[in-house]
């Protein structure tokens, strides 16, 4: 793994321009606090609870968990952790590689099925100290993959190596395969999207994560309330950053 983490510090070019999912939000100067206080909250939770690998996840498809997934990793990078890796772990559908501009073979599936090595897998980002692992091509049987002791023998092997681990997974009730993660994960940070996911399904998402998985739950896709809204709670504070941020 040293040998890894050496080749990806003497790689090639590194394309250092933002791709669009790590610049979600960033002129919304509300969005962008959330995510620098999601990003506290999480590392004081990890670090009280002595926990570095944390699937995230949600109880269906588009409650935005990816691009929730690639700003705290930014975030937790920014905020000062030397080496995060994020993981994707949706190997039916992945949306990771896409939305970083990086490649998606070989990625996790093919590691799995003994077709690449983990040399050939990771990769860096746009950000240094963010590393990437694909999901790869894509296949059925993740699951059973992801239950697999090659995963296991995977997940003992990175954790030694990296500060934070984040697995961007399926949703919960979609496929059986985020639940074969809950005994190799430390913790599930789960995504909550407003007005989208039925509160029976939200419920039964986790019950079947169980209770003492779940290290926290975001709320996503609130409805942003008018500047005036803020202004009545931060008063001339509020309207002087935003200023600020207009005249920059």
């Amino acid at each position: 793994m040293k040998e890894v983490i050496s080749v990806l510090n003497e790689k090639a070019k590194r394309d250092t321009s933002p791709p669009p999912i790590a610049k979600a939000g960033n002129e919304d100067p509300i969005y962008s606090n959330q995510i620098k206080a999601l990003g506290a909250k999480f590392e004081y939770k990890i670090d009280i609870l002595k926990i570095k690998v944390v699937a995230v996840t949600s109880a269906i498809a588009g409650e935005g968990k990816t691009t929730s997934c690639v700003q705290l990793a930014r975030q937790l990078v920014m905020a000062g952790r030397k080496r995060v890796l994020l993981i994707d772990a949706d190997m039916r559908k992945s949306d990771l590689a896409k939305g970083l501009n990086i490649k998606r073979h070989p990625g996790l599936s093919e590691f799995l099925a003994g077709k690449a090595s983990l040399n050939d897998i990771l990769q860096n980002s746009f950000l240094p100290g963010l590393h990437v692992i694909p999901a790869g091509r894509r296949v059925e049987d993740g699951a059973d993959l992801l239950a697999g002791e090659k995963f296991r023998a995977f997940l003992r092997e990175v954790r030694s190596h990296f500060d934070v681990i984040l697995l961007d997974s399926p949703p919960i009730l979609a496929v059986a395969d985020t639940l074969s993660l809950r005994d190799q994960v430390d913790g599930f940070l789960f995504l909550y999207k407003a007005g989208l996911t039925p509160h029976p399904m939200l419920r039964q998402a986790l019950e079947e994560l169980g209770e003492e998985k779940i290290i926290g739950v975001v709320l996503n896709g609130v409805k942003p309330q008018p500047q005036s809204y803020y202004q009545r709670y931060y008063g001339s504070y509020y309207q002087k950053t935003s200023m600020r941020k207009t005249t920059e």
